[in-house]
């Protein structure tokens, strides 16, 4: 398939005349062919136009409809080839490997949102008979379902080109609602977008369904995202970046006639506390793979551990020696953008002015690169020095060392929110993870024993969210089959004639769903 700079409007490919884009090779340190289009106030409007024609028919097509149309996706990205891959590691100097994974995930998540859809429990279908004769007061027939919000925008990440981007969770957990899509490309992932984006709209045509159910939009700046989120038919936002961009569109959102959910993944430290039983038996392995997850993918993930915590002894100091150790043989690394990269560097002269720096990467040479660094620094340090619970993007990680268990619970009241927290244990550790697990449940949405958090499940049971600033809604999660529901709400219908009933909450119940029904729950 060929890239061609495109926007997709609907059934229509669009050049936009507003500006002019190229993506970028970080490895190479070069634009990348062909230029794009960017669009403005026009293409928006004829998106979010598009997009609110086609609700009312997407929403009640058949969920066997709904359900194939994901799949459709799915096979399409898979028909792409290493036409794909091949562009997106030229756009993100992520490795070939790296990005099979990527799009096994992607393609994964549109197939759990399609049996999803299938299933129905996310229609939370209720029923409550009429009681005539209740006194002192009858009760009405009352009936309850979920609905879909409407049209939903779905900004791009930059750090996952294909699972957090045109198709990924926001998407497909967006097209699983009912909600017809419109995506912001990310001005990093111009090329893969587009591929991406035809292979969404090949499955659109082929399905059937109205052409406004998805459009990919192209622009340069924030003015697009901005307009885009302002616009009276959109009705949700889904995004993934950095806490000022995510708070720019809340506060855009918020101030509209009428406001509506931003669902923003923003900024996460991920906590990773190592109790001593732990690092007595075991503590050079748990150096090593701290270290391997801190560096992973040159630490671009929002799951990257940012921070150890710890209790002084000899076995917490060998194991800050063995990370050191372990950092030093680690390379410099070509980062996902120029422009992340030089936030990175950033970040780091600043943290080196404010906690000591115990360990640096090895030396090397390379575009847009990053040099992994490690810190340490006592707990009375990181309560005084706020600035150490920022997040950098990138391969670097403050280790905290306490004084005693009272300080390191102290630390854990600390912290802000965040997508996860680790507990590195053994049996001789269960009462100190006793006395952390209650701060922790209230700090994240994620608790991992004996792992690294850079691993993200796509499931049933997944949570990838957490309180603010992890996320602007803790109330949900931008991965698992619980995405669903950030883009539904309940209706309820009181004594509606049954021939105005949705089929859902008919009373011979023909989708076959499991319901509510008179508080029984079953196949009623």
């Amino acid at each position: 398939m060929k890239i061609t700079g495109e926007m997709l409007i609907g059934a229509s490919a669009v050049r936009g005349t507003d500006a002019t884009l190229r993506a970028f090779d970080p490895a190479r340190n070069a634009d990348l062919e062909p230029a794009f289009g960017g669009g403005g106030a026009a293409e928006v409007a004829r998106a979010c136009e598009l997009a609110d024609a086609a609700f009312d028919d997407y929403r009640h097509a058949p969920l066997e409809t709904r359900a194939q149309f994901l799949e459709a996706i799915a096979d399409n990205i898979i028909a792409l080839g290493d036409t794909l891959i091949e562009r997106a590691m030229a756009e993100s100097a992520l490795p070939k490997a790296r990005l099979e994974g990527e799009r096994a995930r992607t393609v994964g998540q549109l197939r759990l949102f399609a049996s999803l859809v299938r299933e129905g429990r996310w229609l939370c279908a209720t029923l409550d008979s009429a009681q005539p004769d209740r006194k002192p007061l009858p009760r009405a027939d009352l009936r309850l379902q979920k609905i879909p919000l409407g049209p939903v925008v779905v900004f791009g990440a930059s750090n996952f080109p294909l699972a957090f981007s045109v198709a990924g969770g926001d998407t497909a957990s967006a097209f699983a609602a009912g909600c017809p899509v419109i995506v912001k490309s990310h001005p990093a992932h111009l090329g893969t977008s587009e591929l991406v984006g035809r292979a969404v709209q090949k499955a659109v045509a082929d399905s059937g369904l109205p052409e406004g159910v998805f459009s990919l939009i192209v622009g340069a700046g924030n003015a697009i995202g901005e307009a885009l989120v302002a616009h009276p038919a959109v009705q949700a936002i889904g995004f993934t970046g950095s806490r000022r961009g995510g708070l720019a569109l809340v506060d855009i959102a918020a101030k509209r006639p009428v406001p509506i959910p931003v669902y923003a993944e923003m900024s996460s430290i991920n906590p990773v506390f190592v109790l001593p039983g732990a690092l007595a038996a075991r503590g050079d392995t748990l150096a090593a793979g701290y270290i391997d997850s801190v560096t992973l993918g040159v630490g671009q993930f929002c799951t990257n551990p940012g921070l150890v915590i710890g209790l002084e002894d000899s076995d917490l100091d060998d194991f800050i020696d063995n990370a050191a150790a372990a950092l030093e043989k680690k390379g410099v690394q070509t980062m996902l953008t120029a422009g992340i990269a030089s936030a990175y560097a950033d970040g780091i002269k600043q943290r080196d002015g404010a906690a000591k720096r115990i360990a640096t990467g090895a030396k090397g040479e390379t575009a847009s690169g990053a040099r992994p660094a490690l810190y340490r620094v006592s707990a009375e340090e990181f309560l005084a020095r706020p600035q150490l619970a920022e997040e950098i993007f990138g391969p670097t990680s403050v280790i905290v060392v306490c004084r005693d268990e009272d300080e390191m619970i102290a630390v854990a009241r600390s912290l802000e929110g965040q997508l996860t927290a680790t507990l590195l244990m053994e049996q001789d550790d269960v009462e100190l993870a006793r006395r952390l697990l209650p701060v922790l449940e209230r700090k994240v949405g994620r608790i991992l024993a004996n792992g690294f958090p850079t691993g993200v499940e796509v499931s049933y049971a997944m949570v990838h969210g957490g309180p603010y600033p992890a996320t602007s809604d803790s109330r949900s999660t931008s991965v698992g089959a619980m995405a669903i529901e950030r883009f539904l709400r309940p209706v309820c219908y009181q004594d509606l004639p049954a021939a105005l009933l949705p089929e859902a909450l008919a009373d011979d119940n023909p989708l076959l769903l499991w319901r509510l029904r008179d508080g029984q729950l079953g196949p009623n």
